[in-house]
C-alpha cells in the first residue's frame, strides 16, 4: 500500500537500489525533471531521484527483484510497501530511416507518457549570467543522447510507434525557448500538426508565453489539447536570482497569457510548474496558487530536485515538512474548486509522476466522499 506521505517522502529524499539495473535505463541531464528513476507502487508510477546527493543517503532503499519481478522497499530496514519498474519500452529499439535511434527523438516518462524536447538548444542557456539555473536542457545533447531538432516528421513517426508497441496514453512536447516572439509556439504547433495527422494521441505543449496570444489559438488548432506554461519560480527575488533569463517574462504576462489560454483550452487544461525548495515561501507558492486556480489554471507544484552538472546541483531539495504544508492546503484548493489531475486531457497534471500532488487529490477526494 502506499499513501501521500510516502509518495512525498520518496521525492524528497529519493531512493537507494539494491539494483540499478532494474527497469528501464533512468534519465540523466536534460530539458525538465530528471536524475529519476520511474517507480510504480500500487496503482501509481512515480519518478523518485536516485542519482542525486540526497537519494545517496535516503533512509528509503529497494531490494533486488523478486521472481515476480517486484521489490520490497524499505525504510531504515523496515518494510513499507512492494514495488515494480515500468519495463524498456519496445519502440526504445527502433531506429529512423535515416538513422536516428527513437529514444533520441522520444522517451518514455513514467508508465505511459511520452516525452520529447523539441528543441534541445535555448536562448536563455547560451550564458551562464541568464540561463535557468536548474536546467540541464545542454548535457543530454552534449553527451549525444538526443539531438538538437527533432522534426515533425520524426515525432510523428516515433508517436506513432509508442502507441502501437507500447500503448503510450499522451504525450508532452516541451522546447528550448528559440529566438523570436513566438517563445516556441511555432515549432510546437508544427509539430502537434505533423502527430495528430499520424495517430490519435492526446498532446500537452510546453513553453513560454508568446508575444502574442493569437498563438495560443494556433497550437490548439493544431492538435494541442492543452497547454503548460512554467512559471517555476513565483516570487521576484526567486525568479532573478535563480533564472535571470526567464524572468525578463513578468509574472504579469504570464498571467495574462494564462487568462487567454483558458477560454481556448478549458478550465483545467491550461497548467504552470512550479518548483518548490528555491527560495519560495509556502505563503507565496500557496497564494499564487490560489490566484491560478481562481482563473482555472493547474498549478503543478513539484518538489526541486537538483541535477549534477547545474549551478544549483548543491542546492539541497525541499523537506518533506516543507512539501506537505504545500500540498495539503492546494489538493484541498483544487479539488473544492472542481480542477483535478484527473481531468486533464494530457501533459504533467495528468501524468502526475514527478509530484505527490496527484495523490493527495486521491485521498482528498477519499475524504469528501466520506
Amino acid at each position: 500500500m502506499y499513501n501521500e506521505t510516502l509518495i512525498n517522502e520518496l521525492q524528497t529524499k529519493g531512493m537507494r537500489l539494491v539494483d540499478p539495473t532494474v527497469g528501464h535505463q533512468s534519465r540523466r541531464g536534460g530539458a525538465g525533471p530528471t536524475d529519476h528513476k520511474a517507480v510504480t507502487i500500487g496503482d501509481m508510477t512515480v519518478m523518485v531521484p536516485v542519482h542525486t546527493a540526497p537519494s545517496f543517503e535516503s533512509p528509503y532503499v529497494v531490494d533486488a527483484p523478486d521472481a515476480d519481478g517486484s521489490s520490497v522497499i524499505r525504510k531504515n530496514g523496515e518494510d513499507v510497501a512492494r514495488v515494480t519498474f515500468p519495463a524498456k519500452p519496445k519502440f526504445s529499439d527502433l531506429v529512423t530511416a535515416e538513422g536516428v535511434p527513437y529514444n533520441q527523438i522520444a522517451v518514455l516518462h513514467g508508465r505511459d507518457v511520452l516525452a520529447t524536447t523539441v528543441l534541445q538548444t535555448c536562448i536563455r542557456y547560451q550564458s551562464r549570467t541568464k540561463t535557468c539555473q536548474f536546467c540541464a536542457i545542454g548535457q543530454s545533447l552534449a553527451a549525444g543522447r538526443t539531438i538538437a531538432h527533432k522534426t515533425p516528421e520524426q515525432l510523428a513517426e516515433v508517436a506513432k510507434a509508442a502507441v502501437e508497441l507500447d500503448g503510450v496514453k499522451h504525450m508532452v512536447m516541451t522546447t528550448g525557448t528559440p529566438k523570436g516572439p513566438d517563445r516556441g509556439a511555432a515549432v510546437l504547433a508544427e509539430s502537434a500538426a505533423a502527430i495528430k495527422a499520424a495517430v490519435d494521441l492526446p498532446l500537452q505543449a510546453q513553453c513560454e508565453p508568446p508575444e502574442d496570444d493569437i498563438w495560443l489559438q494556433r497550437m490548439k488548432d493544431a492538435g494541442v489539447d492543452t497547454l503548460g506554461m512554467h512559471l517555476e519560480a513565483v516570487s521576484d527575488e526567486v525568479r532573478q536570482r535563480i533564472m535571470p533569463g526567464k524572468a525578463q517574462v513578468s509574472v504579469d504576462k504570464y498571467f495574462q497569457s494564462f487568462k487567454a489560454a483558458v477560454p481556448i483550452f478549458g478550465p483545467g487544461q491550461v497548467s504552470t510548474y512550479i518548483l518548490a525548495g528555491l527560495g519560495d515561501t509556502v505563503e507565496q507558492i500557496l497564494d499564487i496558487s490560489h490566484r491560478l486556480v481562481k482563473i482555472g489554471v493547474y498549478p503543478f507544484v513539484v518538489p526541486f530536485v537538483p541535477v549534477s552538472g547545474t549551478p544549483l546541483e548543491s542546492h539541497p531539495s525541499p523537506s518533506s515538512d516543507f512539501m506537505n504544508a504545500i500540498l495539503e492546503p492546494l489538493s484541498k484548493m483544487i479539488i473544492d474548486s472542481g480542477l483535478a489531475a484527473t481531468k486533464a486531457k494530457a501533459g504533467c497534471a495528468k501524468c502526475g509522476a514527478c509530484s505527490a500532488l496527484s495523490t493527495y487529490e486521491k485521498f482528498r477526494i477519499k475524504e469528501v466522499a466520506a
